[in-house]
């Protein structure tokens, strides 16, 4: 179980990280070719707020690595718990007022890897 959940935080991090980068420093190159629905004077328009948005992703990743350097198990379960609610919160509200895929994308697998970290306590 211990591995599944190691599994699953690792990815749901390195998914976060690829939206940090994505939202950082990518938005005005990559973001026009993801986004081909925004017209194109969008992105220098909201360059800095998809930069504040890829931060918070960088900081929820940041909180879900840090979970693998914890040795007390107490903890290791209460930041686990708490960055991968977060994650969840994210992906139901941005299902909510974005796109229903972000559920399945950030949503879904943050609450799989939250209900085997409470089942495995």
């Amino acid at each position: 179980m211990e591995i599944l959940i190691t599994v699953l935080i690792t990815i749901i991090a390195i998914f976060h990280l690829y939206i940090l980068w994505f939202e950082m420093f990518a938005w005005e190159t990559r973001g026009r070719k993801v986004f081909k629905h925004f017209p194109a004077e969008l992105f220098p328009k909201t360059k800095i707020l998809a930069a504040n948005q890829g931060l918070y992703n960088g900081f929820l990743a940041a909180g879900l690595i840090w979970t693998f350097f914890i040795e007390n198990i107490e903890w290791k379960t209460n930041v686990s718990v708490f960055f991968l609610s977060c994650v969840a919160i994210a992906g139901i509200y941005g299902a909510i007022s974005a796109s229903k895929k972000i559920f399945f994308i950030q949503g879904l697998p943050a609450i799989i890897a939250l209900l085997l970290v409470l089942i495995s306590k």
